[in-house]
Formats: C-alpha cells, sequence, structure tokens
C-alpha cells in the first residue's frame, strides 16, 4: 500500500506537459562573445540548429545568422521562412541579447516543449543578432537616448539606407550608396523565400508597421494596402508581451501608442527604413519592435526583458501560419517561377518562388485570388480563410496571353552599390 501515493504521483507527471526551461545567464555580449555563444549553441542543438554568415561589416565582423529548423539547411516545400533582425543600430541592444536568449530557449526546449517543437517543425527560422556589429563597438552600457554607436563604421544609419518608392507607387529612391551591410540583407532577403520578418530597436515601447514615409514625408498616418494585417500583427506582438499593450508612456516621453502599436510615419516619417523596403521589394511582412525605454539597459535588467518579450517573440513567429498558401503549375504539371498572386482590392502582390510556392498573409474572410503568369492565361479563384488556419489554394494556368499584373509598388530591386 505505501507504494500507492508514488504510483499516483509518478503517473500524475506523467500526464503533464513539463514546464518550459528558460535561460538562467543574463549579460551583454561582446562580438567575440556573442560569436562563441552562436558557435556554442549550434554545437549543443546540431539537429536543429546551424549558424551561417551573409557577409561581413565594414570592419570585417561577421553578420551571423542562426537559422532553426527541423530541417536545417534546406527549404521544406510549402514550409513559411521568417527572420528576426536585431542591433541594426548599433547601441540599441535590448533586441540582441533578446534574440541571443531566444536561440538559447529554441535549443533547450526542443522537442520537449510542445510549442517550440511545433513552431521550429512547421517553420524555418533565421535569427540575425546584429546587423551592426561595428556600432556596438562603439556603444555604451546604460545609454538611455544618446546616439554613440547608432551608426555604422562609416557613420551610415542603416535604416535610412534602404531603396523604397519614391511616391509609393512607382520608381525607387535617388541614388544613394548602400552600405555593405545594407547590401548583405538585401541579397539575403532575395535569396530566401520569407513571408514575416521582424527588426528590433530599442528606444521606446512600441510595435511599429508600414509605410514610414509618405511623398510629403510628413507626420500623417500613412496606410498600405495590408493595414488590416500590420494591425494585427503589431498587436499579436504587443498584447503577447507583458506591458508593451498598455500603452505607458516611456520616462521623460509624452508618446503614448494605443495598444502599444503605431503606424511608422504616423509617429515620424523616416525614408529608407528597412520595413519598407520589405514589403515594398520582397515577398515579406515586416515591423519594427521597439522593446525598451532604455537604448543599451544595464545587464542587470536583461532577466526582466526576457521575460516581457519571450511570449510575444514566439507568438509574434507564429503568425508566419495565416492566410493562404499554394503552388503554380503549368498544364503539365511544371511548376511556375516568378507568377504573381494577387488580391483583389489590395494593391500587394507576391511573387511565386523557384519551385512555383507563394504565401500570402490575411486576415480572415473570403478573397479573390488571382494567379497570373507570362505566356499565361491569368486564373482567378476565390478562398475562404479561417482563424488559426492556412487555407491552401493551387493554380494551374495553361498557356495564353495573359501575363502578371502590374505591380504596386515594384517587387525587385537591383543588389549592387547604387540604385537608380
Amino acid at each position: 500500500m505505501a507504494l500507492l501515493p508514488t504510483l499516483l504521483l509518478t503517473l500524475a507527471i506523467a500526464g503533464t506537459t513539463l514546464a518550459d526551461v528558460d535561460p538562467t545567464s543574463f549579460s551583454h555580449h561582446s562580438y567575440v562573445q556573442l560569436e562563441s555563444f552562436l558557435q556554442n549553441q549550434a554545437s549543443r542543438c546540431p539537429s536543429i540548429m546551424r549558424l551561417y554568415d551573409i557577409g561581413t561589416s565594414v570592419q570585417g565582423r561577421k553578420l551571423y545568422v542562426m537559422e532553426v529548423s527541423d530541417n536545417k539547411g534546406q527549404h521544406e516545400s510549402l514550409e513559411p521562412e521568417f527572420k528576426y533582425v536585431g542591433n541594426m543600430h548599433g547601441n540599441e541592444v535590448t533586441g540582441r541579447e533578446m534574440l541571443l536568449l531566444l536561440i538559447e530557449y529554441l535549443c533547450t526546449n526542443y522537442p520537449s516543449d510542445a510549442r517550440v517543437k511545433n513552431l521550429v517543425d512547421t517553420t524555418r527560422i533565421h535569427i540575425m543578432p546584429t546587423m551592426n556589429p561595428d556600432g556596438w563597438e562603439s556603444a555604451n552600457e546604460g545609454d538611455s537616448s544618446g546616439v554613440s554607436g547608432r551608426y555604422n563604421a562609416r557613420g551610415v544609419d542603416l535604416n535610412r539606407n534602404f531603396p523604397v518608392s519614391t511616391n509609393y507607387v512607382r520608381g525607387l529612391i535617388q541614388p544613394r550608396a548602400a552600405e555593405v551591410e545594407t547590401t548583405a540583407v538585401i541579397n539575403w532577403i532575395n535569396t530566401h523565400p520569407f513571408v514575416l520578418s521582424a527588426n528590433l530597436h530599442g528606444g521606446a515601447l512600441v510595435a511599429n508597421y508600414p509605410y514610414d514615409d509618405n511623398l510629403q514625408h510628413s507626420a500623417v498616418y500613412s496606410p498600405t494596402s495590408d493595414d488590416d494585417i500590420f494591425k494585427d500583427i503589431s498587436k499579436a506582438y504587443s498584447y503577447a508581451h507583458s506591458t508593451m499593450y498598455q500603452a505607458k508612456r516611456c520616462p521623460g516621453s509624452s508618446e503614448s501608442f494605443r495598444d502599444g502599436i503605431t503606424n511608422g510615419a504616423d509617429w515620424y516619417p523616416l525614408t529608407g527604413g528597412m520595413q519598407d523596403y520589405n514589403y515594398q521589394q520582397s515577398n515579406c511582412f515586416e515591423i519594427t519592435l521597439e522593446l525598451s525605454c532604455v537604448k543599451y539597459p544595464y545587464a542587470n535588467k536583461l532577466s526582466g526583458f526576457w521575460q516581457d518579450n519571450k511570449n510575444a517573440l514566439l507568438t509574434y513567429m507564429e503568425q508566419v501560419h495565416k492566410g493562404i498558401k499554394g503552388i503554380v503549375t503549368d498544364d503539365q504539371g511544371n511548376r511556375i517561377s516568378g507568377a504573381t498572386i494577387s488580391v483583389q482590392g489590395r494593391g500587394k502582390t507576391i511573387k511565386s518562388t523557384t519551385d512555383g510556392e507563394y504565401w500570402r498573409l490575411l486576415l480572415p474572410g473570403t478573397y479573390s485570388i488571382t494567379a497570373s503568369a507570362s505566356g499565361f492565361s491569368s486564373t482567378t479563384k476565390s478562398v475562404t480563410v479561417v482563424s488559426g488556419d492556412v487555407a491552401r489554394l493551387d493554380f494551374t494556368l495553361t498557356p495564353g496571353s495573359g501575363g502578371p499584373q502590374p505591380t504596386d509598388p515594384p517587387t525587385v530591386a537591383p543588389t549592387q552599390g547604387f540604385w537608380w
């Protein structure tokens, strides 16, 4: 009889899901320490983690990315790809450390935690902790609102360095030299079918979504044709965060953001931002996450920031699994690359990959979707999107005189050092 309580306890434990395991060490990482940390995590979890770089900074530091996937090193058909980018302003450090902690968390909790396992098994995740490692070198711990370390080693603000449309309909901005970090990220975007992304900043507490600019370059609300989606995914982060949704003001600031979100240009306009580039020139939807009122918080605050952001970081990645996806083929079953996917009433179009795949973020509702490609007749179908699921919508195109629909804005940009 004495064994019965022990047996019952064992059965009770077996029937429950073990709690996830959080990181226990919180500190800032120099470039050398960051490099070592990433290498160690890749060694700890070789079945799901692959460390690679997309190039180097002005001063030769590698721009590292950790891929997290159950089939690392390869794209799986119809599996969406997601990216986080941190520290593009070198003195905005909270995001840099949160992404390192996220990498450790995913490594530690796969496959024991069901949520982590599902995310890693269904998504190809790419995490870049720092886009501006050179700037970090001149940043100062404790900096609340300064600019030391903000820019790259050539004194350029990387979040003003991307080519975007001048009039948000056609054409690119006036010629501007692309920094090596910017060019590396553009090439990265052009070679991976990213569906959703966020870049992590500091100095405020808000989720910021496109557009960041407008023709007048004025502080007015400047929505994309997917404003409903951007507000929804921004709220997904802010409401999963411990306090962002509460719209509290940062100390010494008069700014307050309802629901913890804001349209970029409505807050303040900027030209050449990375989130606008992603939306205008690729298939990827990106927002900007401002994670802390202090740009470079002291290390003893990092544990609290992790607790604030952990659920939000996971929740935002899960947003990649909404809307529609499918494959575009010809009537012989050959996959069509570069087909245009358009949604009636929305200017944004999506291009199919080299394998004929596409993903299109959409909220629940019924939509009219058209697939078109040069040399083929266009095909239009109706689809209903429901909450919590991705609708599969394939297209078979037959030879004809049809062609791609006009893009708004252009979806392809050169990747050399200047745009004309």
